[in-house]
């Protein structure tokens, strides 16, 4: 019997205040509940989002304390879905911010949580420049959960960058890749789905990519096009440039047929890094040739 999942990504924009990003962010979910979704996904920052000098400045409050997780907890309860949380700013060390996402489940409790690894440090002109960290704070763990009868593991936006996070979720067990996001425009045009497809063809995984659209508050721009992609390398959904619910049904059995094909996931080996005078190991995967089935 097939595994099916009906997914829908939330296709929001960036708000610079809980009540905005809540009051969108619940219409849409109401849509894709009453569409008949059982897991829905939003972007990163879904929570409220603001720039200033270039600078990250998400609105910020404590778990227990946050409008929009608590508005979240209470839709997935009242409607019986679980909900990925793409990221909402709590509260980190040393005066900064975690970037951390979250996935709750259909009788509102947090079933897991994730704190962004890779911070959006980048310049790409002279007037175009992010500094995520400084005033977020980098998380140090990659997250597997087990959520709508799938095992999802939980990334967010620039870690998609960095294939050894997403191989060792997939090696892990790892069936769903998120990647919720607000991707740049300009660096979206570019790289999006060419990125998106090959962290699910690299994994035999489905890739799951609610991104958000349009201005972020006090400048840039996010790029939208939320994705949903198959284990196959696939785009099984594309949320093309306006707000909106892009949704689609997959077979989680996908999975293990694409990797039964190409069974690169047992196939690592071990090698000396580039430069290195002596024996060594980079990436993920058994240590020793012997191991590899």
């Amino acid at each position: 019997m097939a595994r099916r999942l009906a997914i829908a990504c939330l296709q929001t924009r960036p708000r610079a205040d809980f009540e905005g990003a809540l009051a969108e962010a619940l219409g849409l979910a109401g849509q894709a509940a009453a569409g008949g979704a059982q897991l829905i996904a939003l972007p990163e920052y879904c929570g409220g989002l603001a720039t200033e000098g270039g600078m990250i400045a998400p609105p910020a409050a404590a778990e227990a304390d946050h409008p929009v997780v608590q508005g979240l907890r209470a839709f997935a309860r009242d409607r019986g879905v679980w909900l990925l949380v793409g990221s909402v700013a709590v509260p980190g060390p040393a005066g900064r911010v975690l970037n951390r996402g979250l996935t709750i489940a259909p009788d509102g409790a947090i079933a897991a949580r994730y704190d962004k690894i890779h911070m959006f440090d980048i310049q790409l002109s002279e007037t175009e420049v992010y500094r995520e960290s400084a005033r977020v704070a980098p998380g140090a763990a990659a997250c597997l959960a087990e959520a709508a009868g799938a095992r999802i593991g939980h990334t967010i936006c620039y870690d998609l960058r960095f294939p050894a996070l997403y191989r060792d979720l997939a090696q892990a067990g790892a069936e769903i890749l998120a990647v919720p996001a607000a991707f740049t425009r300009r660096t979206g045009e570019a790289h999006w789905h060419v990125l998106n497809r090959a962290r699910a063809i690299e994994n035999g995984a489905f890739v799951v990519s609610p991104c958000a659209i349009g201005p972020v508050p006090g400048g840039g721009e996010s790029y939208g096009h939320s994705l949903i992609v198959g284990p196959w390398g696939e785009v099984l959904a594309d949320g093309g440039t306006e707000p909106g619910v892009v949704a689609a049904t997959i077979d989680l059995d996908a999975v293990a047929e694409a990797r039964a094909k190409i069974p690169s996931l047992t196939h690592d080996r071990a090698f000396a890094p580039a430069g290195a005078s002596g024996t060594g190991r980079a990436g993920h995967g058994p240590t020793d040739p012997k191991e590899v089935a």
